[in-house]
């Protein structure tokens, strides 16, 4: 909506430079100034303007290409920049309320494909053992921050890993003393 706004701002300078400029660009009466035509009274429907009704008409019947065509000439000739745009009828067509139950009844379940390892607690006995585990499998962290870690369970490992990556984890983890869940 703002490409529009935008285009429709920069078209009505353009018209108007055009028009005060050239005297080709505005329709003359017989004094040789333009017609003005008073707007109608508030509260009153607007009647259309012939001329942007046509423009309306023949936009509202291109096809999607023939639309990228066109606002590519428009910003061509408008010197607009390239701006992100993106249109609101992206999600489709408005529906019904009433089918709203049936369509997530019908619609597939989100698969997880990010997870979330979390170290629950560990063992005191093994304690050591997890401290030098940590360290080793989490970049950048020194023997003091791993015991700090280990210390401060429950805790969150690692995130928005894939399954394979969180299984060994977990396996590893296990191994040397923690009790860690997958989320």
């Amino acid at each position: 909506m703002n490409f529009i706004r935008l285009v429709m701002r920069q078209f009505t300078r353009h018209s108007v430079r055009a028009r005060t400029y050239s005297a080709e660009a505005a329709p003359a009466t017989a004094s040789g100034a333009e017609k003005l035509v008073p707007p109608p009274p508030e509260g009153l429907a607007k009647t259309a303007n012939p001329k942007l009704e046509n423009i309306v008409n023949s936009i509202a019947a291109l096809n999607l290409l023939e639309v990228s065509e066109l606002s590519g000439l428009l910003k061509k000739k408008l010197n607009l920049p390239e701006t992100a745009f993106v249109p609101q009828f992206a999600a489709g067509p408005a529906r019904p309320a009433g089918g709203e139950e049936e369509e997530e009844e019908a619609a597939p379940k989100k698969i997880q494909t990010a997870f979330k390892v979390k170290l629950l607690k560990f063992d005191e006995k093994q304690k050591v053992a997890l401290i030098k585990e940590v360290k080793n499998l989490l970049e950048g962290m020194n023997l003091v921050q791993a015991k700090k870690f280990v210390e401060s369970a429950p805790t969150i490992v690692k995130e928005d890993i894939p399954k394979d990556e969180a299984e060994k984890l977990k396996e590893a983890l296990t191994k040397a003393g923690a009790v860690i869940e997958i989320e």
